[in-house]
């Protein structure tokens, strides 16, 4: 790449890099001052409406001037370079404050997000909708000030941005929900995002979290965001309520402008110190802040007694009144009633029996005869009734059956077929894969007897990430449930590290856990040959076959500066390296148009 754009912005060393560019840090020859330099990726300079977005939103933003928002001074083209220049600001970009502090203090956090605010309103008054704000486009000084960036010019493929039906979103993790179902961006977008931003500065999470880009997306428009105080109870309930008022689904919910929600923010401030004043006078007459004063108690004299400290003296307990006594009757019912119970069930159960029929049957014989009875004491054999067994069956083994195979096995041993599928890539579709009584287990006929049918693996449709960032790529394949591998290529038109190609391709169905090749651009690179060993006149040819270097000189090496001279033969080429210095080994990849120095074992 050109060290120095239009004679005038020297890149100095990359510092940066997002989904559509990167970041030099530079500097300006002319004003002498060091700027930041965004370039666009190789892979956009094919896209002729990507590119006029790029000059038009870069001249618009360049327009804006405000203590909260990263100046631009300049947008040009120099050969097929396109480029922005913009004020370079010494700090540390919000996400990473969030990664290694969150959550941030109460103040802090306040703080900074009422400054995003100001400036949002600023852009928002110019005609201008930055549609991507996040944490990573926030940079903060040392001294706490927060610096907006990117204003206008993240709108195409950043970190986490999908794409659906033609329509381009930004980071999905603070997509507002109208702008997720494809709708415009508005200011209050901003101010949803810019939401999402305070509610994990505060908390140290994200509301809206899932597998793939499309989950978190559609969890923006249509799930309630979890309560702040849940994961922070330090967040006091106004700040709270304002958050969650921020994050409403609705627009017209929200605070109506960024100015607005930023004079919320700034009023928030003093009505904290306002409530925390408040709070510790509670507290010093012994009430806990957030609890409600107690209701007055009565001392029973109409006095003061509830403020003696002394705990009042219960009225005494009223005896409960009891029916009057019935003398001579209660107990007398009760002997007579138990009786005549007795005298009922004795006459049921030997009528139940059958022994009250033989006891008359004797009677009477020896009545009708005269004679005593054989046996003067008469015994009566009781018999608990019996109960018929109830016919059991044994379910039968039905995993590795076929589910057709397993119903009528089922149905032939007496049980009630229930058939369940699930998606299981171990098992053929189709087989039997569990049953949840076991085999054996003695059942009632008709039992109901559920079996797990295999649907074989769970087909996805494999996303597109194709021209894509490998580490976001790897992302969303890995949390669609695809294995991923990668191989590496160069390529004269995708920078390094972006998906030159997948297999399988994207919209096709396959077995969940199924490898996805990958191939990642190694940028415009050519692979230095194996000329090092090898004679001279061999090392040049090889060099002049080899597209995209040039062998510029040959330097003679002698025993003095060879310090293995008898390992080679003469001729031979012992080392190597660029014009500018920098060694080479076999096999290495060098930027296209790399100047050679061959070293090359001269004759004692």
């Amino acid at each position: 790449m050109q060290k120095v754009l239009d004679g005038r912005y020297e890149l100095e060393r990359k510092v940066g890099e997002g989904g559509m560019a990167r970041i030099y840090l530079g500097r300006d020859l002319r004003l002498n001052r060091r700027v930041a330099i965004k370039i666009p990726h190789l892979h956009f300079l094919g896209q002729p409406d990507f590119l006029e977005r790029f000059r038009h939103e870069a001249q618009a933003a360049a327009m804006l001037s405000h203590p909260n928002i990263v100046d631009v001074y300049d947008v040009g083209k120099d050969g097929d370079t396109h480029y922005i220049v913009m004020e370079y600001v010494e700090g540390t970009d919000l996400k990473t404050l969030i990664t290694g502090e969150a959550p941030l203090a109460i103040e802090r956090a306040v703080g900074l997000a009422e400054q995003i605010a100001r400036g949002l309103h600023a852009a928002h008054r110019a005609g201008m909708v930055h549609r991507d704000v996040k944490p990573q486009n926030v940079i903060v000084t040392p001294d706490g000030q927060a610096r907006i960036t990117d204003f206008g010019v993240a709108k195409s493929h950043l970190s986490t941005a999908m794409t659906e039906t033609g329509v381009s979103f930004g980071t999905v993790d603070y997509l507002s929900p109208e702008q997720a179902q494809g709708r415009q961006a508005t200011p209050r977008s901003d101010v949803y995002a810019l939401g999402v931003v305070l509610y994990e500065m505060l908390t140290g999470k994200l509301p809206f979290d899932g597998a793939s880009a499309v989950a978190v997306a559609m969890k923006h428009v249509a799930e309630p965001p979890p309560s702040p105080r849940r994961l922070n109870p330090n967040i006091p309930p106004g700040l709270e309520t304002l958050v969650l008022r921020t994050l409403a689904k609705d627009q017209a919910q929200r605070p109506q402008s960024a100015q607005e929600f930023a004079q919320l923010l700034a009023n928030y401030g003093q009505l904290a110190k306002q409530e925390t004043a408040i709070n510790q006078a509670v507290a010093a007459r012994g009430q806990p802040p957030s609890s409600p004063p107690p209701p007055p108690r009565s001392s029973g004299t109409g006095g003061t007694g509830g403020t003696t400290g002394r705990m009042p003296i219960p009225p005494p307990r009223s005896t409960p009144a009891r029916a009057p006594r019935q003398d001579g009757l209660g107990c007398g019912v009760f002997l007579v009633g138990m009786v005549v119970l007795a005298g009922v069930l004795a006459l049921v159960f030997l009528i139940g029996t059958g022994a009250l029929g033989q006891l008359f049957a004797g009677g009477g014989n020896n009545s009708g005869n005269g004679s005593r009875p054989e046996n003067p004491t008469a015994t009566v054999e009781l018999r608990a009734p019996t109960n018929t067994p109830e016919v059991q069956v044994a379910v039968p083994n039905l995993v590795g059956l076929t589910a057709d195979v397993a119903a009528t096995t089922l149905q032939q041993s007496q049980c009630l077929p229930v058939r369940r599928e699930v998606n299981d890539p171990t098992a053929a579709i189709g087989q039997v894969v569990s049953q949840e009584i076991a085999p054996g287990t003695l059942v009632a006929p008709n039992q109901p007897v559920t079996y797990t049918v295999s649907l074989g693996p769970r087909l996805i449709e494999v996303p597109d990430v194709k021209r894509v960032a490998v580490a976001l790529a790897r992302q969303r394949l890995e949390g669609s449930g695809f294995t991923v591998e990668v191989n590496e290529a160069p390529s004269r038109e995708v920078d390094a590290g972006f998906v030159l190609s997948q297999a399988p391709s994207s919209g096709l169905r396959v077995a969940q856990g199924q490898v996805i090749k990958l191939v990642v651009s190694q940028g415009d690179v050519v692979r230095f040959p194996d000329v090092i060993g090898i004679q001279q006149a061999a090392a040049e040819k090889l060099i002049r076959d080899t597209q995209g270097l040039e062998l510029v000189y040959i330097d003679p090496q002698g025993r003095d500066r060879l310090p293995d001279y008898d390992r080679y033969a003469v001729g031979d080429v012992v080392s190597a390296q660029t014009l500018e210095g920098s060694g080479l080994a076999n096999g290495n990849l060098v930027p296209r148009g790399t100047k050679i120095v061959l070293g090359v074992k001269r004759a004692e």
